[in-house]
């Protein structure tokens, strides 16, 4: 029997929130409806999902004193275990880790894979405004590189302070463009072709750069940033990356995916909590009723692609 894997889906206990969000001005604009493990697990039941990974969500763990931020990070870590040990076949898990000092980043990978036997890492597309392409950010992305780990990547509020004075919501433009923006600099950066096992999933079907792609391959062939027989090409990097369905389930989002990625390389995922669940079943129902789609696509797109990403999840 297929299973149907949600990749997006996020862990809140209330510790996490209380030291990361303003409940009045929650990160992103977006306040989530109230958390706890037995909420997840009614709605996975009234959506039909065997199994959720669950990972936390912005800010992630960036806090401004470096020893709270692992302490937060080592709490997340222990309750996401915690949570897979008691739901074996409901749950898996992405490890939290404390940025942006490396040090620290990695000495929480090794904790949550090693040890924890966690199902991945999520990281943000910035923390403190240092992107995850930064040179800094090297020594982590090679410790990725040798657990060929799974990498969800999620946005994080632009710290740009005129991105914050439109009037506009982050979760609106800004955390699109700056999934772009990651995307762009760990490609011309080098940190994909540095990471050919590491496996990336990003949030939200990479937010613009699918639309982009075509304006990624012409700035390719002008070589406007630096010749690409080290990098690669885009259309080549896309081709790698996994891109998830949350908020991001529409007509045009998932052809597009199709011709830049492959629907091989489209996992599901509902943004759990943060979309409300009448929301996140209507996203359920685009995707299910695509007459684009075929009806392998479809398995693929629900759980089979999933599996490559967490194989531990086809053995439960």
């Amino acid at each position: 029997m297929a299973l149907t894997i949600d990749t997006h889906h996020h862990m809140l206990p209330e510790f996490f929130f209380e030291a990361t969000n303003e409940k009045a001005n929650p990160v992103g604009g977006l306040k989530p409806q109230a958390w706890t493990p037995e909420r997840s697990l009614a709605f996975m039941d009234e959506a039909e999902i065997d199994i959720a990974v669950t990972s936390i969500s912005t800010p992630g763990i960036e806090l401004p004193d470096l020893l709270a931020s692992k302490e937060l990070a080592r709490k997340c870590n222990d309750f996401a275990a915690m949570l897979v040990a008691k739901y074996p076949r409901r749950f898996g898990a992405l490890g939290s880790v404390p940025m942006p000092d490396i040090d620290d980043a990695i000495e929480e990978v090794v904790y949550a894979l090693d040890v924890l036997k966690l199902d991945g890492v999520v990281l943000f597309t910035n923390s403190q405004g240092i992107y995850l392409g930064d040179k800094r950010m090297k020594p982590l992305f090679k410790e990725l590189q040798r657990r060929k780990a799974t990498v969800f990547i999620h946005p994080n509020a632009s710290p740009d302070p005129v991105a914050h004075a439109l009037g506009l919501t982050d979760n609106l433009i800004d955390f699109p463009g700056d999934t772009t923006r990651a995307i762009a600099q760990l490609h011309y950066g080098g940190t994909f072709a540095e990471t050919q096992d590491v496996k990336y999933v990003f949030s939200h079907a990479g937010g613009t750069a699918p639309y982009l792609a075509g304006r990624f391959a012409i700035v390719d062939e002008l070589k406007i940033m630096g010749d690409s027989s080290v990098t690669g090409t885009s259309a080549e990097s896309f081709r790698r990356l996994y891109w998830d369905t949350a908020l991001a389930w529409s007509d045009p989002v998932l052809n597009t995916l199709r011709h830049i990625a492959g629907m091989d390389k489209v996992v599901f995922g509902t943004d759990y909590p943060y979309a409300r669940n009448a929301l996140a079943v209507k996203g359920m129902l685009k995707i299910k009723t695509n007459p684009d789609l075929s009806a392998e696509e479809k398995t693929q797109v629900f759980g089979g692609n999933a599996l490559e990403l967490f194989p531990r999840l086809g053995m439960l």
